[in-house]
């Protein structure tokens, strides 16, 4: 658009979609989901129940009922318990039998984690194997191919949680503490296993797993992954941040200590020096603690006030976090924002053994390939 009294400019509109005609295809995928995504949340229901709450025709609904009972998502549950007038209604719900997800976990150091992971987030078989810098795909397909062997039930597709910044397209962008650059993760996987194969970052994935299958407020939550590295996956207004760059979330390589230890993005000072979990075990006192939670805290206080975001959650060691450090970080917000604002921001911590980077890329497939949430 050309502004009044203003030189012309180009407007980048390389991130919008194109507009055109939307297809039977996508209008059909599209209520799919509404009813995987109906009973995902609420738990079984009747088809005249899907057809009030999603708004479509009973006609559809039956039709598309039917043609996800044929393709194993599906199964009748009998009737409502209940007394009610005339010819009781028969429940439909997520069949125990249905696809399942391989979900693949990068994100600790030295290990490979991977498990089989349901529609409803639920791990059913997990597997860990030694993963280096410098191992490359074959070793990661030969755990998937291994996980996919141990299930007699279909696979949806494959999700995998990798530290670094990751395109939309799988694509591993650069990843220092894995020596990656420019690593097409997703392409390459996909055609060792001839599955469909979805990448992302691992914080961003584990904050798409705290909100779909934890207690985190997708409306406005910042999820800290402290680990061999430290990242940051953001959820607003029910989505997850990526921005232009793919490098939202990037948080453990802001400098907070430009004469600090240097970092292997090569920068010097980075809060990732001072605050993943190979760092704070070489604290032994809580000073020192208390000076990471402030470090920390300096850093997040502008993110969370900008963006108005009220649920912080540290995802990591709690035998690392709790304590010294995490008072100091609450402290710290205390001291740094709006009274209105420190009064409202949560700061909690989520335990490793919650597994939020498998259940998240899980989570990534289920939205690629059936679009839900």
């Amino acid at each position: 658009m050309t502004q009044i009294n203003e030189t012309p400019r180009r407007r980048t509109t390389a991130g919008r979609r194109p507009v055109g005609k939307v297809l039977p295809g996508d209008a059909r995928r599209h209520h799919r989901a509404l009813i995987l995504q109906q009973l995902v949340d609420d738990g079984a229901r009747s088809r005249a129940d899907l057809a009030r709450e999603t708004s479509l025709t009973r006609v559809t609904i039956s039709d598309l009922v039917s043609e996800l009972m044929d393709e194993g998502f599906l199964v009748e549950l009998g009737t409502r318990p209940g007394t009610h007038m005339g010819k009781p209604a028969t429940l439909v719900g997520i069949s125990e039998e249905a696809p399942v997800a391989i979900a693949l976990d990068l994100s600790a150091d030295g290990v490979l984690s991977g498990a089989v992971v349901d529609l409803g987030g639920l791990i059913l078989v997990r597997e860990q194997v030694a993963f280096s810098r410098g191992d490359d795909i074959a070793a990661i397909a030969a755990l998937a191919q291994h996980l996919r062997d141990a299930t007699p039930r279909r696979i949806l597709g494959v999700g995998i949680g990798t530290p670094g910044i990751v395109d939309t397209h799988g694509t591993v962008v650069i990843a220092p503490n894995l020596g990656w650059d420019n690593l097409d993760l997703a392409a390459q996987l996909s055609a060792a296993l001839g599955l469909p194969v979805h990448a992302g970052n691992d914080s961003n994935v584990a904050a798409v797993a705290e909100s779909a299958f934890g207690a985190g407020d997708d409306q406005g939550m910042l999820l800290l992954m402290i680990g061999s590295g430290v990242g940051g996956g953001v959820m607003i207004d029910g989505r997850a941040l990526a921005g232009p760059l793919q490098s939202s979330g990037e948080i453990g390589h802001v400098v907070v200590d430009p004469d600090g230890r240097q970092c292997a993005c090569g920068n010097r000072g980075c809060l990732e020096t001072f605050l993943s979990a190979p760092a704070l075990k070489q604290l032994d006192n809580d000073d020192a603690r208390r000076d990471v939670g402030l470090k920390l805290a300096t850093v997040l206080t502008p993110v969370v006030t900008t963006l108005g975001i009220a649920d912080v959650v540290l995802y990591g060691p709690a035998e690392l976090l709790e304590g010294a450090l995490l008072d100091s970080v609450r402290g710290a917000f205390a001291q740094q924002t709006l009274p209105f604002v420190a009064q409202r921001v949560q700061v909690r911590l989520v335990p490793m053994r919650d597994e939020l980077v498998l259940t998240g890329a899980a989570a990534l497939v289920r939205y690629r390939e059936l679009g839900v949430v």
